[in-house]
This record gives structure tokens, sequence and C-alpha cells, in this order.
């Protein structure tokens, strides 16, 4: 069964999504989008916590952009590996996670996909300058030896440890790095429970959080937004993903941002745990997050 798409804007769409399975192949993530009412989808192009590095094949790669076709799937993204790690000190894991990368990237350009997520990784040694200066240059080295359409997403992180990209001037100075040849097909994904456990209170202070991200990066980088609560207080640097409302974010920040013009546009894509529930765990955020722009529960 597929639902309709409630509170659809233009088209028949609204900007709402889930990370869906691609069990079966890619191809099947566009109907498995559908059947929960979205138009939106993020998915794996591998397996996260492998290095095999899988090719997918000319049918698979024509199934997946007719079912795309077929079930009006408007903006379809990846995320890559839990695996890679740019910001790597070590010599052999940097170059591991640059091949994986642009790997990841080669297959989003073969599926036509619109973005790629990625962390930004940890530098192991310490050193934030050097493991900054590391992840721009392995998302360089990507960018020019694979030319498509997709973009890269650098996604801000909770910070735990020494984790590179917890504040929007880590990811600033990552983007001022890349060759302004390149630099336009990279943007921001900001999740809202890594921005929360970072220290961002879009409880208490909703708009300044959105005033330092167009100081410091600029909205119109803004290419996607990761909708999560979490189960984590403010600064925790815990990354820990809630249902939406259900968490130490609550309600109150996802109808602030439901509502808000400035990023009617930005495509949203939940992360929130399924647990048993599995696709109707998403289809209960789905339906929460649509409420609140309605004003409803």
């Amino acid at each position: 069964m597929t639902l309709p798409r409630e509170g659809a804007g233009e088209g028949g769409h609204d900007e709402l999504g889930a990370h869906v399975s691609v069990a079966g192949g890619v191809q099947t993530a566009p109907r498995r989008a559908a059947e929960i009412g979205a138009a939106n989808l993020q998915l794996f192009t591998k397996q996260p916590n492998r290095w095999a590095e899988p090719k997918i094949g000319d049918e698979a790669v024509a199934s997946f952009k007719a079912a795309r076709v077929e079930h009006g799937i408007a903006v379809a993204g990846a995320h890559d590996s839990y695996l890679i790690n740019l910001s790597s000190p070590d010599r052999r894991l940097w170059r591991m996670s640059q091949r994986c990368f642009r790997g990841e990237l080669q297959r989003c350009v073969r599926l036509g996909l619109d973005f790629l997520v990625t962390h930004p990784g940890n530098a192991t040694d310490g050193n934030l300058e050097e493991g900054l200066a590391r992840n721009a240059r392995g998302v360089t080295e990507a960018l020019e030896a694979v030319a498509g359409p997709t973009r890269v997403l650098l996604e801000l992180t909770a910070g735990a440890g020494t984790t590179v990209g917890a504040s929007f001037e880590n990811l600033r100075a990552i983007l001022d790095r890349i060759p302004e040849s390149q630099r336009e097909r990279v943007g921001i994904c900001l999740d809202t429970c890594h921005a929360y456990s970072a220290g961002y209170d879009l409880v208490g202070d909703y708009e300044g959080v959105w005033e330092a991200f167009d100081r410091v990066l600029g909205l119109e980088r803004l290419g996607l937004i990761h909708v999560n609560d979490s189960k984590h207080p403010l600064a925790s640097r815990r990354d820990r993903h809630e249902e939406i409302g259900e968490g130490s974010l609550g309600e109150s920040p996802f109808r602030r941002l439901m509502r808000d013009a400035r990023l009617r546009r930005v495509p949203k894509i939940l992360e929130t745990p399924k647990g048993d529930d599995g696709a109707d765990a998403d289809v209960r955020n789905l339906t929460r997050l649509r409420s609140y722009r309605e004003g409803g529960r």
C-alpha cells in the first residue's frame, strides 16, 4: 500500500522523507519511500560497516531510475560508510577512506542521486586543524575524480572525542580549503540531534542557531536537514537519536522548523529509531511533523 503524501505542496510533494532500506537492491528504495508517504529518501549504496566496494550493475541503475520516476521521488541521496575517516592522521586508513569515499560518490553519480552525506571524521592525533585539512583534501580528490550532479554534504557532528565537524566554524574551514572550482558541489547537512548535542540550543535559542548558521556558512549552503530528536541533553556530545518530540529537544523546535519559511524547500530526512515498528515508525514520525506544520499535535 502506498500512503498519500499529506501536507503536500507544489506538485503534490512536501519536503519530508526518511532513510529507507535497500534490502533486495537499491531499486527497491523508491517504492519503500512511497509506501510511507514520502517523496524524498536517503539510502546506503553499500553495507555501511564494511570496506567492500560493490558495483551497481546497469540493470539495477536503470531499475532504480525507473522506480524513482514511477513513485514520484523528488529528492534522493545517500549517506556514506561509517568506516570512512577523511580526517585520520593514519596514512593507510586515510587512503582507504578516500578510495571508499570516491566509490560512494561514483555510485551516487551512476544512480543520479542528488546528494551524498558524509561525516567529517576524527582527528585521532588531536590536531583539529590538520584533521580539517585532511578532510578537505579527501573530499576535493573525490570531486576532482568523479564529475556529476551529486552534491557532497558535510554533516555537522555531535562532537564526541576527537570528532571533526562539530561546529559551524569547523565546516566553514573545510569548505574554505576546497578549491573554488569544486566548492559549489559542496553543501551542509544539519542534523538536529547532532546540533543540540554539540551545544547549538535549538530549544532555547532557535533563532540564534539559524542566525549563526547563516553568518558562518550561509543558508544557501544548507542542502539537507536530518530531523531527529535526541536521547541526551544539550551539549552532551553524544549521538543517540530519538523519535520526534519524545527526546530532549521535545516538540517546540520541530514545530518551529516545520513552519520556518526559510527552510520550507530544504529536504528533511528522518533518521529516527525504527525499533520493532519498522516503516510504521517512519509513518508515525512523518505524520507528527506534518501535524506541527498545520498547528496540531
